[in-house]
């Protein structure tokens, strides 16, 4: 794998994260404040989700 391609791959994510807090950081807090009341078990299986949707779309796109 490129270098670039990483760092490219890295800028996506920062401007993807940087997005909400940004636009409408009212939104952001709230939702932030809702995901901390979420249980450990809660946040492992969405943990999971992701995990299992990255590996997905690498795998397809690889």
């Amino acid at each position: 794998m490129d270098s670039t391609i990483f760092w490219l791959a890295m800028a996506l994510v920062l401007l993807i994260e940087g997005f909400m807090p940004f636009v409408s950081p009212g939104t952001w807090r709230q939702t932030f404040l809702q995901i901390l009341k979420l249980s450990d078990g809660q946040l492992r299986f969405f943990g999971l989700c992701s995990l299992l949707l990255g590996v997905a779309l690498i795998w397809w796109l690889a």
